[in-house]
């Protein structure tokens, strides 16, 4: 019974929550119709930024300088 209880306590909260945020939407709504701009208005999809083959080759170059330092050192550090 107190299982049963609790969902029903956990529901009426999370109709609270849905009213209150379906009303903080609608206020959001009317001030972007009183702004002049559509509140229906889709996000903008961000182009993927693309690197040259020469970028990304530069790119791995440089990382396997680095490990190899890095390689280098623990060689070192093992002898």
């Amino acid at each position: 019974m107190s299982i049963l209880g609790a969902i029903k306590r956990e529901e009426k909260k999370l109709k609270k929550q849905l009213a209150r945020l379906q009303g903080d939407l609608n206020k959001l709504q009317s001030a972007a119709q009183v702004l002049g701009k559509s509140a229906n208005r889709e996000m903008a999809i961000v182009k993927k930024r693309v690197l040259s083959a020469a970028a990304r080759a530069k790119i791995s170059n440089a990382a396997k300088k680095r490990w190899a330092k890095v390689r280098a050192g623990a060689k070192k550090a093992i002898s």
